[in-house]
């Protein structure tokens, strides 16, 4: 009972109090940016009266969590990996990407909570798979949009203070000037499309379906994407947060086949609600083949209570649906807090 007003303090907290918000991204119009916000390509319509039966539903249908499950932290073997693919599951949308001598983060959450107070919203029930000061040196931190689950300016604060020469910090447009209030130099704003690279690896920030917002006033004002890592051992999908939409199909056909695909899993009942920004388990299925991906892996979910679903589900309603779409379990894998694994390519 305790998480469901967890839950229900993050969806309700952002309608009563203007003062959580970000920063919004100013520049010239596009085709998914009006001039004051950004759009989805096939738009969604979410209202405040939605956002209030959302926070009610969350008191009288949510499942009930765990206060707390035990996670035995690991180490990291190696700094760093010359060669290959390396990726370890740290929580939530956190991973630890190894890759060709470069060391990535995606969108890292340590924080106790995912909230803009730190007395109420989601706590985690289990301890990161890897200690903050068990990482070896992040060279790139790749966030996928600015919700609190994702972009924790006191996780980002810490690894920035950890090094001399900074992480190299990419994410959507307009988010730039929150980073710049913590106290990041290196950092880049990014468009659908835009690309930068490092040593050999070339980073994309690619289209996918969410919103953004830390706060009531600044809902659509930052970008929200996805990114395709393109290295010398294979291209890398990091889904970020997403609901299921043709975006998959048009970056498999651009950028796949991929050697693996990092895609969210959880946090997805209920449907009337979370279908337009939240892939479930099935449709996670469906984008691991629109991707053309050899591997998948699934993340957002076990961590934090968003949504109503009961923390086991969605690896249950995963195991369904790769059973359905004759997909094996090496194919598309769900990883233990803290668990490496090795990836090699199919011959």
């Amino acid at each position: 009972m305790q998480c469901r007003y967890h839950l229900f303090a993050l969806i309700v907290l952002p309608l009563l109090a203007s003062c959580f918000a970000a920063p919004g991204y100013q520049g010239p119009e596009s085709d998914h940016f009006d001039g004051k916000v950004f759009s989805n390509t096939v738009p969604m319509e979410k209202s405040a009266g939605d956002m209030i039966r959302l926070g009610w539903g969350s008191l009288t249908q949510a499942a009930d969590w765990p206060q707390w499950v035990d996670t035995e932290q690991q180490s990291i073997t190696q700094e760093r990996l010359e060669q290959g693919l390396s990726v370890t599951f740290i929580n939530h949308a956190s991973f630890l990407i190894q890759v060709d001598g470069i060391n990535i983060l995606t969108d890292p959450v340590y924080s106790e909570r995912t909230s803009p107070v730190g007395w109420a919203g989601p706590k985690r029930v289990n301890a990161p798979g890897v200690a903050l000061e068990a990482l070896p040196p992040i060279d790139m931190i790749l966030i996928s949009h600015n919700h609190y689950d994702h972009l924790d300016t006191d996780t980002l604060s810490a690894l920035i203070a950890q090094r001399e020469q900074p992480p190299l910090i990419l994410a959507g447009l307009g988010n730039g000037a929150l980073l710049r209030e913590i106290g990041a130099t290196a950092y880049q704003d990014m468009d659908w499309g835009d690309s930068t690279t490092f040593n050999d690896t070339e980073f994309i920030f690619a289209e996918c379906r969410h919103r953004s917002g830390r706060g009531i006033s600044d809902q659509m004002k930052t970008l929200w994407g996805a990114f395709v890592i393109k290295t010398p051992s294979g291209n890398l999908y990091f889904g970020g947060d997403t609901g299921y939409g043709a975006h998959f199909k048009a970056t498999g056909e651009a950028h796949g086949p991929f050697l693996l695909s990092l895609l969210p899993i959880g946090a997805y009942e209920p449907r009337w609600f979370m279908r337009d920004v939240h892939l479930n388990p099935e449709e996670a299925v469906r984008a691991h083949q629109d991707l053309r991906s050899q591997r998948s892996i699934g993340m957002h979910f076990g961590t934090f209570q968003l949504t109503y679903e009961p923390i086991n589900k969605p690896v249950e309603d995963l195991a369904v649906a790769m059973e359905a779409a004759s997909i094996a379990p090496p194919d598309f894998r769900v990883m233990t807090l803290g668990e490496t694994w090795r990836v090699v390519p199919d011959d």
